[in-house]
């Protein structure tokens, strides 16, 4: 079942993300974010008008994505930047995939119009799902990011919806 996400689900969505935070490049978040932190992100995004799904399986929440504005600039006013995370033993099961296309169904009601997601490089599975979404790599930086004593590299991937 994929639903909006509410505070209420900030502990479980925080339990998914520290995982990627403390044991991956995945994000370059170094520190764990406390359930408060991810309530208030929560927050911050539903009153912006933007989507943050869950995705819930048996009662337990087991992935989630979300848009937030791509600049703060008005002429961005149409872009967004997406994100997913999935809890690990959820991967490769067609969640990313159905919580990425509900996403971008909420965001063409709303008149988006370009989808943009930052991807480390290499991360061959993040790279395919958005591929498989329609997205087409659009830039590369190189040795951005600084993590567990390594530079890393981000690409930019972008869609039309």
């Amino acid at each position: 079942m994929i639903r909006p996400a509410t505070v209420a689900d900030a502990e479980a969505i925080a339990h998914i993300y520290n995982f990627y935070v403390l044991e991956t490049v995945i994000t370059f978040e170094e520190v764990a974010i406390s359930p408060t932190e991810m309530a208030e992100r929560i927050a911050r995004t539903n009153a912006a008008g933007l989507p943050w799904l869950v995705a819930e399986q048996d009662g337990r929440v087991i992935g989630y994505s979300h848009a937030s504005k791509w600049k703060d600039r008005t002429a961005y006013r149409f872009s967004v930047e997406t994100t997913i995370y999935l809890a690990p033993d959820c991967q490769r099961k067609e969640i990313g995939t159905s919580l990425y296309r509900e996403l971008h169904a909420r965001l063409k009601q709303m008149n988006m119009h370009s989808a943009i997601g930052g991807i480390i490089h290499p991360n061959p599975p993040s790279e395919a799902l958005h591929e498989k979404l329609g997205y087409r790599k659009v830039a590369h930086l190189k040795e951005v990011g600084f993590k567990f004593g390594k530079w890393i590299d981000v690409c930019y991937w972008q869609c039309s919806l």
